[in-house]
């Protein structure tokens, strides 16, 4: 991993170069993406059906070859050693408690003159979830998208998950069959948002897609939005720990590898006040790596666009942290809840040396689905308010009409908008 300093004249060139990730995708990428999208608009199912059978190495010869009912969803679950299946309970309720407590709620009040203004709550109709399948499985991404648009209201969920060459995973199934999936398509790639986004023969259209995928579904997902809403283009993991020196240096490694294990572009940084403990870490890598399944992409993470940063106060530590606005932020410090003040911009804080990272992603409570590549400057967690809208609510009485009239028809005349103002002026009082 490189070293920097803040202290060093180049430190914030050195930063931004480390930060830099080129979001937007291979133009071929968004070429194709819409070549396929454009297909499973027009053909609906007999493209989805080409798609998946090209890119998964599967043999489908219809819809019914990729849709699993309830009954194969239950007992996916009750194929699940004991220890899984009871894990996927506990971490669902968990995540469930968690989530009951975002609920919106409809409110209004009334002015002097009879006047009610307020604001209701609604659940969406129907929501597609995408679950990744490539280079891992992931049945807590399907506990943590489909247990909140429950608690939402939402009625229908929908989830698509690719099987390469038809290998289906009873974990992540069985997640589904927890967190109440209604639907389920072994279906992926950019043809499973086209056909959550349109809405095939089989297939029906969605009002929201949440889940993050590779390049070709990030680009689906920008392609779609406007048709139905999404929840954000994901990008590569991030942690960001900030260390005073006192956490073990094999469980900061170990942190550090959390992030870096699920891709090659996945980023892991520490920032500590002590250049002794950054070199501690740094020979804790070196000792456990070797024993990592997948050293080989953690090895490639670390060194791409990994770093240990020594800065010269926790003070100095934040406002980095703030510049970087991190997925995952760990505060592995003695006081914690001192430095909480001082953060602004982090999907999900982790605080304490006790709190890794990978309790958030799964049984912690809170969404592990978060703003990545600097955007929890402006954007939040995955929640309910995802899967709630609000509609405002005006029912003007009479003597309201009476003074709102007369501002508007103001106003009105103002932006040369005429049958605006006459509209406010013909319930106006003689």
């Amino acid at each position: 991993m490189r070293r920097f300093d803040s202290t060093s004249v180049d430190f914030q060139s050195e930063l931004t170069a480390l930060l830099a990730f080129e979001t937007s995708q291979d133009p071929q990428v968004d070429v194709r993406v819409a070549a396929i999208l454009a297909d499973v608009k027009a053909r609906g199912d007999a493209a989805v059906i080409e798609y998946t059978n090209q890119f998964d190495g599967t043999s489908a010869q219809s819809m019914a070859d990729l849709e699993l009912s309830q009954a194969e969803l239950k007992a996916a679950f009750e194929r699940l050693p004991s220890d899984q299946a009871a894990a996927l309970q506990a971490a669902a309720a968990r995540v469930r408690s968690f989530h009951e407590k975002q609920k919106m709620t409809s409110w209004s009040y009334q002015d002097e003159d009879g006047t009610l203004l307020g604001q209701q709550v609604t659940a969406l109709d129907r929501v597609g979830i995408y679950v990744p399948g490539g280079k891992a499985t992931y049945p807590s991404s399907v506990l943590m998208n489909a247990i909140p648009a429950h608690v939402a209201g939402v009625q229908e969920i929908i989830m698509v998950v690719p099987t390469p060459r038809g290998e289906r995973n009873d974990m992540v199934l069985g997640a589904a069959y927890v967190a109440g999936v209604s639907r389920a398509f072994t279906i992926g790639g950019a043809q499973a948002v086209g056909a959550l986004a349109f809405g095939t023969q089989t297939i029906p259209q969605v009002d929201k897609i949440t889940g993050p995928g590779n390049a070709y579904v990030a680009a689906a997902k920008r392609a779609v939005f406007g048709i139905v809403g999404i929840d954000m283009v994901a990008g590569p993991s991030e942690i960001l720990v900030i260390a005073d020196g006192n956490t073990p240096a094999d469980w900061v490694a170990m942190d550090l590898f959390s992030q870096a294990e699920h891709d090659e572009i996945a980023q892991s940084i520490l920032l500590c006040t002590d250049a002794a403990y950054l070199a501690e870490v740094e020979a804790s890598i070196a000792k456990l790596l070797p024993s990592q399944p997948r050293k080989d992409i953690i090895s490639a993470s670390l060194a791409n666009r990994g770093a240990l940063i020594l800065v010269k106060d926790l003070t100095e530590a934040c406002e980095i942290s703030n510049y970087i606005a991190p997925e995952h932020l760990e505060l592995s410090v003695a006081n914690p809840d001192a430095l909480l003040p001082q953060i602004r911009h982090a999907g999900a804080i982790f605080m304490g040396q006790f709190t890794s990272e990978s309790l958030g992603d799964y049984c912690a409570g809170p969404n592990h689905v978060l703003p990545t590549a600097r955007s929890a400057r402006f954007s939040s967690p995955l929640g309910v308010y995802d899967f709630q809208k609000r509609s405002s609510i005006i029912k003007v009485s009479e003597a309201g009409a009476q003074k709102l009239g007369k501002i508007a028809s103001v106003l009105a005349h103002g932006e040369g908008l005429t049958a605006h103002a006459n509209a406010a002026e013909l319930r106006l009082k003689a």
